[in-house]
């Protein structure tokens, strides 16, 4: 019989965290900053699971190994950034500990009354999965380890009434080129992307195929990325980052495709058409069509009469 797995350990702040792992106290309240040059964490704690209530960025300086990008997968041997939002879980594993680098953890009290606070969902990679880490080059690892070098020097000085903006200032630093290092990634590896984009084209193609697919409905972004064994956010980032177009806007675009060619080759009616897609009323066809053509489906069917 299976032994069943262990409940997640859940932290709601990181003074907790830290004396749970054998930390010491951390130097502000709603900041931690683990240096792994210095600091082993226990063996004792490897597959256990943790459920943090704060921002988690790690920083491996030295990460080699295969990571997964899509079906694929694929060898690095630079550095790497890794990103977690509160709520998610974390697992540590056995080889935590021989990372070289940083792990930095922040409340989201410290932002609230920041615009870094208003913002910080439009930092998508915080939704990424973790085998979809940003990896680095090494100039871009040169600019990472400066900025954790700056953060863990602020967190040396002695609380003021300036420290949290300066910390919030270095955080928000750290993500806006986060920001610039992936968009960078998902251009350099073109290849890689490409291949997902046309697997995701493959599928829908496939799936507007079945005659009858008003049992599955509309295609969703939850369910292409899911296909493709990436994140949703990632999915819509990288996509954007390569074409200017959301997921759904991808799914959309290639539905009206669909659509052109049966209503030109077709005498379905405008209703079948729109069934056969997966609408589940065809007014919602007819909108979405019109809205992407600037024309209706029956007049786009009269143009080829």
């Amino acid at each position: 019989m299976k032994t069943p797995a262990q409940p997640p350990i859940v932290f709601k702040n990181i003074s907790q965290l830290m004396h749970r792992l054998g930390m010491p106290k951390p130097l502000h309240p709603l900041v931690a900053l683990v240096n792994y040059d210095v600091t082993r964490i226990s063996r004792e704690y490897a597959g256990q699971s943790f459920l943090i209530d704060f921002y988690k960025i790690s920083f491996k300086k030295n990460f080699k190994g295969q990571v997964k990008y899509g079906q694929g997968y694929y060898d690095f041997e630079e550095g790497g950034l890794a990103f977690l939002a509160p709520n998610q879980l974390v697992t540590l594993s056995g080889e935590e500990s021989s990372y070289d680098g940083y792990t930095l953890y922040f409340h989201p009290d410290l932002i609230r009354n920041y615009q870094l606070g208003k913002n910080i969902t439009q930092y998508g990679f915080f939704s990424y999965a973790v085998n979809e880490a940003l990896f680095l080059a090494d100039k871009e690892k040169k600019v990472v380890s400066a900025l954790f070098e700056s953060i863990a020097a602020e967190l040396d000085n002695n609380i003021d009434a300036f420290s949290q903006d300066v910390l919030v200032s270095q955080i928000e630093l750290l993500l806006n080129h986060s920001n610039r290092f992936y968009n960078r990634q998902f251009l350099t590896r073109k290849v890689v992307h490409h291949d997902l984009i046309l697997q995701m084209d493959t599928y829908l193609a496939n799936r507007s195929n079945h005659i009858g697919s008003t049992i599955d409905g509309l295609p969703t972004v939850q369910e292409v990325s899911s296909h493709l064994q990436v994140s949703p956010r990632y999915l819509t980032d990288m996509l954007k980052s390569l074409t200017g177009q959301s997921t759904q806007q991808h799914i959309h675009d290639r539905l009206i495709e669909k659509a052109k060619m049966i209503l030109s080759t077709s005498q379905l009616s405008i209703s079948e058409i729109a069934y056969q897609l997966g609408f589940e009323h065809p007014q919602s066809f007819n909108k979405l069509f019109k809205r992407n053509t600037d024309v209706s489906p029956s007049a786009f069917r009269r143009s080829f009469n």
